[in-house]
């Protein structure tokens, strides 16, 4: 569910550099599912300084690059995204793999648990339900699915499963690693896979009555916090 990315200018990536406040790591290093040629899929959060936004042309909201496999949220599209359940999002609040965090970023991490709420469950289903159409698609159109996609879906499924059940996005799947790289090396049949899927749907829907997650995201302590970092930002602008 991440964003297109577009080619972004050099002194667009400079907010890059410079104003990162949380970058961490995704994808199969913090799934536990890395292979020798798995790639660094680093996603970060940027603070663009408070006086850009006083012009017509508005910072970018998102950024890809300058490293590859590298993209970045501006604080407020990221937030927006959070408070909406987006599980690309969410799970870079919950990354075990930090390279680089700052103190707004740490108080970005602190208030991760105001993000949460029951709409994870209508946010993943509906996300894996898409997903799982192409992979058909592609399995009738062209005799085989893109076993890594297949793969990222049914880990994607156990990570909103366990975020309704238990209130807490699961990242690492390091204990259905063979099973999962089976599924990615196309060794595990279209029913077994379709059967797993169902189940993991299931265990989403049994649970949902029951998710300690509130109705809602505390929208408001997150609004809190946009706000505290942009008031921060144009004091620091006009020290200088």
């Amino acid at each position: 569910m991440t964003p297109a990315p577009d080619a972004a200018p050099a002194a667009a990536l400079d907010l890059v550099r410079d104003h990162t406040i949380l970058s961490v790591v995704v994808g199969s290093r913090a799934y536990g599912l890395a292979t020798e040629d798995s790639d660094v899929d680093r996603r970060g959060v940027f603070a663009a300084p408070a006086p850009l936004f006083w012009r017509f042309d508005k910072p970018p909201t998102h950024l890809d690059g300058p490293l590859p496999e590298q993209f970045s949220w501006e604080l407020e599209r990221f937030c927006t995204l959070a408070l909406a359940a987006n599980p690309t999002v969410l799970e870079c609040l919950w990354s075990p793999l930090v390279e680089r965090v700052t103190p707004d970023g740490q108080e970005l991490l602190a208030i991760r648990n105001a993000f949460l709420s029951r709409h994870a469950h209508r946010t993943f289903l509906r996300y894996a339900d898409a997903q799982f159409r192409k992979l058909q698609g592609d399995l009738r159109n062209a005799g085989r699915p893109n076993w890594k996609h297949v793969m990222h879906l049914l880990r994607l499924l156990h990570s909103g499963a366990r975020l309704v059940a238990e209130g807490v996005p699961l990242l690492d799947v390091g204990d259905l690693r063979d099973r999962l790289l089976a599924v990615r090396r196309g060794e595990v049949g279209w029913d077994e896979i379709d059967a797993w899927r169902r189940a993991l749907t299931a265990d989403m829907e049994a649970a949902l009555d029951r998710s300690p997650l509130p109705p809602e995201p505390d929208r408001a302590r997150v609004e809190d916090y946009l706000v505290s970092v942009r008031r921060r930002s144009l004091l620091r602008s006009t020290d200088r």
